[in-house]
């Protein structure tokens, strides 16, 4: 026999009451129900553990090399910074540096680039004399009568008729005016249609005579004459380029100087004894 469930049999025994008049028994709402189906579903969960999140993974060879690696200190990086500035000073150290003539061996040095396409580049000679090798030494063992004469040239010498230029007691021979090649040494002085001031045509006659013609500045017999006419520190020179003086006045104005200069002047005059 099956038997009937008792929710069943009180649903019914509930209906036929409520056919007759009665009040039916009260049944549990739905939402106790839940509520209780609920609580005892939560109860566990509360009650339960929570269960702890797992390890981390470990960290790969490569994490863990650069992690342990030895960084650069701070310092370092400063110092390294300043390695191309080092490079530089060191370059400039060992690259040797040229030194550049000043004063009137660095004007005559310049000038004589005019001179050269008459008496060579090394003073060889071609159109002009023959100026190395103690050539222009010879012809003039003072630097006052090569100044004078290379600031006239060599017509007003004829002019005034004067049978030689320089040193008329030469080595070889007095130098006339033209007697070389026929060729006239042109006048280079402003007064007499030249393009040369007072200082370059000392600067020139400078060069001429220590870097052409073989005058040693530190030797016994030139040591004065360079240190007095042609020296970086020459006050000649520095008063001939402040126009302070000039081939006619220097002289006297120099002739304090233990060494004092012999007269130059502007006209053509004999060489000086």
């Amino acid at each position: 026999m099956t038997e009937i469930p008792e929710h069943l049999l009180k649903r019914s025994k509930d209906r036929r009451t409520a056919l007759s008049g009665g009040t039916p028994s009260a049944e549990p709402s739905a939402s106790k129900e839940v509520a209780k189906q609920v609580t005892s579903s939560a109860a566990p969960a509360v009650a339960a553990e929570v269960a702890p999140p797992p390890p981390p993974k470990p960290d790969p060879a490569y994490v863990v090399a650069a992690k342990t690696r030895k960084k650069i200190p701070f310092w370092a990086m400063a110092t390294l910074s300043l390695l191309p500035v080092w490079a530089f000073m060191y370059l400039l150290a060992v690259t040797p540096q040229e030194r550049v003539a000043t004063g009137p061996m660095a004007v005559g040095e310049t000038v004589y680039g005019a001179c050269a396409s008459c008496h060579g580049a090394a003073g060889q000679g071609g159109a002009g004399r023959v100026l190395h090798e103690g050539e222009v030494l010879k012809t003039f063992p003072h630097i006052e009568d090569m100044l004078n004469y290379v600031y006239t040239g060599s017509q007003p010498f004829v002019s005034a008729g004067l049978a030689v230029y320089g040193n008329p007691d030469r080595e070889g021979g007095a130098h006339a005016p033209l007697s070389y090649n026929g060729n006239a040494m042109p006048s280079q002085g402003e007064s007499w249609g030249g393009g040369l001031t007072n200082y370059e045509i000392l600067g020139v006659v400078c060069h001429v005579r220590y870097a052409v013609g073989g005058a040693d500045p530190q030797g016994e017999q030139w040591s004065s004459e360079y240190a007095a006419w042609c020296s970086e520190d020459s006050e000649i020179f520095a008063a001939l380029q402040a126009g302070t003086v000039d081939f006619n006045t220097l002289a006297d104005s120099f002739s304090m100087l233990e060494n004092p200069p012999r007269p130059v002047g502007t006209e053509p005059r004999p060489a000086t004894r």
